[in-house]
């Protein structure tokens, strides 16, 4: 991610670590709706300590007996990270889910409510940020930085959690899309580098030679559908069949990670000419509600974009997505076109991906940097809200050249 441009190019980066301790982190959901305390659905806050998202509803399935498909929630937290979020589960007591005892996970609160806790039902995220070892001299030009970035909105770039540890999920999802299940699989479970942890760099290494059962015993157990699919492999079962039997949401979150570096990509082209730059054909975003419109009188429009109430937006490609006219279509198509594939790809044998339209910028509010101190010693502390969808670490990269590692993006309801 470090490789797009930024928006304050002008402004030198201050050094800095992050995700020290795990309450280095905070994240905390704001949820979309009141819930009602009525109904069939038990609602849940959970906060968990260096746990993923995904991990933790496998954890919570397990204990209450039902499937993971069965967990609602309304977006992925990170996992190196205190995150507080809400989760759903139907026909289950409140009191039993209260009781139940998980390590790194807490239940916080109950409640009811007549739905299950879907992708995306969520309004926004609080964040609570300690940057440490850091240039404290320089609080007044971050504070500057900060503050323009509240005025111009910031870049809407995925971050580099949302293509996994290796930052290939996308290498991976391109290849299902363009109907190539082998090579997926191989970039999934093979195509060793130098840079892999052990012990899944060896297993990798005994995926390509052929070694299927060995490469699935040294996958960690957390990583349950490449141990799965391996002693699949090691039964002779052929590796389309493996890959259409990966888990759906796995698949899917690869595939989203391709669209999502496509979108980055025409992010990256625009950014040049001002995110807050409208032009003729747009499909201009509403920050209060999420509505798309096309952009075909520049001179009225431009003015709701100066003050951040409407953007330009970009694809999440996808065979029912709504395309813009004129420039910025032209520039998606080649896009696509450069890829060797149109927006019917995304539609196939097992995959159906609509699509949809993402803003380039997203406004940040309740945001502020200070000085503080605690045991380990001073620090800058940032806080901020930021929309569902938008990553923390698209702003701290505005202002800092400081590791942010993890496997999950902070909040990913927004895809479809």
């Amino acid at each position: 991610m470090n490789d797009w441009p930024r928006l304050l190019a002008d402004l030198p980066l201050a050094t800095g670590l992050i995700k020290q301790d795990y309450e280095d982190f905070t994240v905390e959901e704001i949820p979309l709706y009141p819930f009602t305390g009525e109904g069939d659905h038990t609602y849940f806050l959970v906060e968990k300590r260096g746990l993923s998202t995904l991990q933790a509803i496998s954890d919570l399935a397990a204990r209450l007996g039902v499937r993971r498909m069965d967990i609602g929630y309304a977006g992925l937290k990170d996992a190196k990270a205190v995150t507080r979020q809400w989760m759903s589960v139907e026909h289950t007591e409140p009191e039993r889910v209260a009781a139940l005892e998980i390590p790194r996970l807490r239940i916080l609160e109950t409640t009811r409510h007549g739905n299950k806790l879907r992708l995306g039902h969520l309004r926004a995220n609080r964040f609570e940020i300690r940057v440490r070892q850091t240039q404290t001299e320089r609080l007044p030009e971050l504070h500057a930085g900060l503050e323009r970035l509240v005025a111009l909105g910031v870049p809407n770039y995925f971050g580099a959690q949302r293509f996994g540890s290796r930052g290939d999920g996308w290498v991976v999802g391109k290849a299902i899309v363009r109907g190539d299940l082998g090579g997926a699989l191989d970039q999934m479970l093979g195509r060793p580098a130098s840079g892999d942890p052990q012990p899944t760099g060896r297993a990798r290494e005994l995926y390509e030679a052929g070694e299927f059962e060995k490469a699935a015993d040294l996958w960690p157990r957390l990583y349950r559908e490449e141990r799965r699919a391996l002693r699949a492999l090691a039964k002779g079962v052929r590796k389309k069949r493996v890959l259409l039997g990966v888990d759906r949401q796995v698949r899917d979150l690869l595939i989203s990670a391709y669209q999502s570096h496509l979108f980055n990509r025409m992010l990256a082209s625009r950014l040049p000419a001002g995110l807050h730059r409208l032009t003729l054909g747009d499909l201009a975003w509403v920050h209060r509600n999420g509505a798309v419109f096309r952009v075909e009188d520049v001179a009225v429009e431009q003015p709701r974009a100066d003050v951040l109430e409407i953007s330009p937006s970009g694809p999440l490609f996808g065979y029912r997505m709504t395309q813009p006219e004129a420039a910025p279509g032209e520039a998606e198509a080649a896009l696509l076109a450069e890829e060797q594939l149109s927006p019917e790809a995304f539609r196939g044998e097992r995959l159906r991906i609509k699509g949809g339209r993402r803003p380039y910028r997203f406004p940040v509010s309740d945001a502020s940097i200070r000085l503080e101190e605690d045991a380990r010693g001073p620090y800058l502390g940032l806080s901020f809200t930021l929309p569902r969808g938008c990553y923390a670490t698209s702003l701290l990269r505005e202002l800092f050249a400081a590791p942010v590692d993890g496997e999950e993006g902070e909040s990913s309801g927004d895809v479809d």
